[in-house]
């Protein structure tokens, strides 16, 4: 859920949650007010916030207890402070609402959107939850390959951005600067394995993938050979437990360009899965010159 505010010509949202009148309560008194506006700005322990507003750590530590009852802050992290564990707070959502009628149809779609379960976990409740890797223009790896994918990548950033109801840092890396902390992410891969080092570490597990120089699907059997051909693959991530890498790739550019293209102008048969196993979200596409200028401007799915 967010709360919006337009003002003038812009557009402001925070993500909230709803809360019922009882727990609302909780935050009604003046001292509450003041513990919640110090952990909208960072994790605190509940001494320090005592410390921070003059108060007996005692009265801190009662509406501590009640707005976490209430579901209104929450444990983020936990340290040991002279021989005890220390608990420190944050707020579980920026903003809270309590609702007195059911919610209405609107037709504002484009400030308004709930994301397609597709994007899920990359985007969820409308923030981004994924690190996007493109590979490095930089010459790297034995093949001393540069990509070019990054460029078209911009394409696909804007497309997703336009799920996005609440937009914090985006999370770019090039291939070369990604170090092991960053496989616990969700992950977002743009270009083949020769220029996406990130996308040779999970290429041998994904259901369509790069062999031999080709594009080889272990669905149908088929094999792609053309360099205008593109994968695009969602799938449990073998990096890290629990998470999911999409992969956006081709054999060579090309390829990578029409993949992106098939988010751009056909989404819908993206979600719907593989037409031989829809269960399974992994498609190939074959990119189209319709103008004969050079440029890929067109898609076609092969499966």
């Amino acid at each position: 859920m967010f709360v919006i505010d337009k003002q003038k010509n812009e557009v402001y949202s925070l993500p909230a949650k709803e809360i019922n009148v009882e727990n609302a309560r909780s935050v009604s008194s003046p001292l509450a007010h003041k513990i919640l506006n110090l952990l909208s700005k960072e994790p605190m322990y509940p001494i320090d916030v005592a410390k921070s507003l003059k108060v007996h750590e005692q009265k801190i530590y009662y509406h501590i207890r009640n707005l976490k009852k209430a579901g209104i802050i929450k444990i983020v992290r936990k340290e040991t402070k002279q021989g005890a564990t220390a608990n420190f707070y944050a707020l579980t959502e920026p903003a809270f609402v309590i609702k007195f009628k059911n919610f209405e149809t609107t037709s504002k779609i484009g400030q308004i959107r709930n994301e397609s379960e597709f994007l899920e976990p990359f985007i969820k409740d409308g923030k981004m939850d994924s690190l996007i890797i493109v590979g490095s223009p930089d010459p790297h790896g034995p093949d001393k390959a540069r990509s070019r994918d990054g460029y078209y990548g911009m394409d696909l950033a804007l497309f997703l951005g336009t799920f996005l109801n609440y937009v914090p840092k985006f999370n770019v890396k090039l291939d070369t600067e990604v170090r092991d902390e960053d496989f616990n992410n969700n992950l977002i891969l743009i270009g083949g394995p020769v220029v996406n080092k990130v996308v040779e570490k999970v290429n041998s597990k994904l259901p369509i993938r790069f062999e031999d120089g080709n594009i080889k699907s272990t669905i149908s059997n088929e094999t792609y050979p053309q360099d205008e051909c593109g994968l695009i693959v969602k799938a449990k991530s073998p990096l890290t437990k629990d998470k999911f890498v999409l992969v956006v790739a081709g054999k060579r550019f090309s390829g990578t360009r029409a993949a992106i293209i098939a988010f751009l102008k056909d989404f819908k048969k993206i979600t719907n899965g593989n037409i031989h196993n829809p269960s399974i979200k992994a498609k190939v596409v074959e990119g189209i010159d319709l103008d004969s200028d050079g440029i890929i401007d067109d898609i076609e799915f092969r499966e």
